[in-house]
């Protein structure tokens, strides 16, 4: 499916990073980064763009392709790796950060994503994600059509047991990218660290 959506000359959600990581990403530490579902790589190659290394994961080699491309044009090298992520094996203390920029999956996949997520960040690694809660079907610009497949933070909070919150809230803001996801938005938003 994903192959057919960015089988396109023009970048679906266009170049440029994501508004809450471009804000926020001082706060990742130094080091190995992991983009989950990154798709056409904009947040990835923004994150190599500040030093950091990325390996971006996506089922879509027609996406990560594109992620290839995109890194050169900004004469930076990101790692990527076509992946189904209900069989990818993020390791154990691996990553100094992992990002998760609108990735909905079904309920299930998601738990046992998130135990991975919780198992390969090094202690003091952090989690950063941003995607539409329920109420983003009410607003219909952008995001899956099924409510199961959002996300809340009370569902973050109860699958990421290990994980500290230093930032967690739902709020409404402006979302601008590419053609899939424009106007006003309902979102959830997560700044958590490996440091209990």
């Amino acid at each position: 499916m994903w192959d057919n959506v960015y089988d396109t000359d023009n970048y679906v959600y266009g170049k440029q990073p994501n508004d809450f990581l471009k804000l926020n990403y001082s706060k990742l530490p130094k080091g190995k980064v992991l983009c989950l579902a990154e798709g056409e790589g904009r947040n990835a190659v923004f994150l190599a763009k500040q030093g950091y290394q990325v390996t971006a994961v996506d089922n879509s080699k027609v996406g990560l392709e594109k992620a290839t491309k995109l890194a050169a044009e900004n004469e930076v090298e990101i790692e990527t790796i076509c992946a189904d992520l209900a069989n990818f094996d993020l390791d154990e203390q691996k990553w100094d950060a992992i990002v998760s920029i609108y990735c909905h999956l079904p309920p299930r996949l998601r738990q046992k994503l998130y135990q991975k997520v919780q198992v390969g960040l090094k202690t003091n690694g952090c989690f950063l994600l941003e995607g539409y809660t329920p109420k983003q079907l009410d607003y219909k610009t952008g995001g899956p059509p099924n409510a199961d497949m959002m996300l809340s933070a009370s569902v973050i909070e109860k699958e990421l047991p290990s994980l500290h919150f230093e930032l967690l809230h739902e709020i409404e803001r402006e979302v601008i990218e590419g053609d899939k996801h424009t106007g006003l938005a309902h979102v959830v938003q997560v700044i958590a660290f490996n440091n209990f």
